[in-house]
């Protein structure tokens, strides 16, 4: 099995590609061991010591990590990934498999225009921030502020901020002049 590796705008990210679907449906992320109890994986990788968060896309996982040397860590990652495709084990355990979804916030009067956002995120935004090892979710909408939820390498990634004001609401802005500002939330 060859595992290939990408680095993400977040240098404590790092993106795992396994040349196979990872998580059919939406992507899921863990931030504690605790959390990542209802996935093999997820638990395999928070095993490695200095590992902080896993991130599941449809064909890649982004690892984050606290320790500063990918030297290190790299290897014992890939490891604990490898071993676990090759053990047939599934990536979710069954009754992990459903996440609950963060309730959205906004009023019915603007409901068209949430409607726009949500388009223009999932088909725009998504795709690029998925292709540097994250994702991003809408969460509220409310005077005239939408507030996106970042996962993945995107969290916390020290060019986030940039991507929310320069691209993000830059294209919101353009095809909604009612939005003024984009936030992130956690």
């Amino acid at each position: 099995m060859f595992i290939q590796t990408e680095t993400t705008p977040n240098p404590a990210t790092l993106k795992f590609l396994p040349g196979r679907v990872v998580l059919d449906g939406n992507p899921r992320e863990f931030l504690t061991a605790e959390a990542a109890a209802v996935s093999p994986l997820a638990s395999a990788l928070f095993a490695v010591a200095g590992v902080t968060g896993v991130f599941f896309g449809y064909d890649f996982i982004t690892v984050t990590k606290s320790d500063p040397d990918w030297q290190r860590l790299k290897p014992a990652v890939l490891g604990a990934i490898m071993e676990h495709f090759m053990s047939g084990k599934p990536v979710m355990a069954a009754e992990g498999s459903a996440e609950i979804a963060a309730e959205e916030e906004f009023e019915a009067a603007d409901a068209e225009t949430v409607a726009t956002i949500k388009e223009l995120i999932e088909t725009r935004v998504r795709p690029a921030v998925a292709a540097d090892g994250g994702d991003i979710t809408f969460r509220a909408f409310k005077d005239g502020i939408v507030y996106l939820t970042m996962r993945g390498a995107c969290a916390g990634c020290p060019s986030s901020t940039a991507t929310l004001r320069n691209g993000i609401q830059n294209l919101l802005k353009h095809f909604l002049p009612e939005i003024k500002e984009v936030r992130a939330v956690a």
